[in-house]
């Protein structure tokens, strides 16, 4: 099973390093594979070091595309927390 969304950037400081640790830390607990896309540039999902080379800023939209058995689970609790601002305010 494949599951696509595109999710946006909200928290002011983007994708910095706490945000990528939750993101992969949401990711490692479920079984699908997962990339993350901007523009032409597509990275291991599960992988802060690779998430953070996106440079991702506040506004920016992410590609997320997972594959296997929880893919849409998967997808359904990034967007959350992507959209939730990682839990970051201003």
């Amino acid at each position: 099973m494949q599951a696509r969304r595109t999710v946006r950037i909200v928290n002011p400081k983007g994708m910095h390093a706490r945000p990528c640790h939750a993101f992969v830390s949401t990711a490692l607990e479920f079984e699908a594979r997962l990339r993350v896309a901007l523009g032409d540039r597509e990275v291991e999902g599960k992988s802060i070091l690779s998430l953070m080379t996106l440079e991702a800023p506040a506004g920016t939209e992410l590609l997320l595309v997972a594959e296997g058995p929880d893919a849409e689970a998967l997808v359904e609790r990034l967007d959350a927390l992507v959209a939730g601002g990682f839990g970051e305010s201003d």
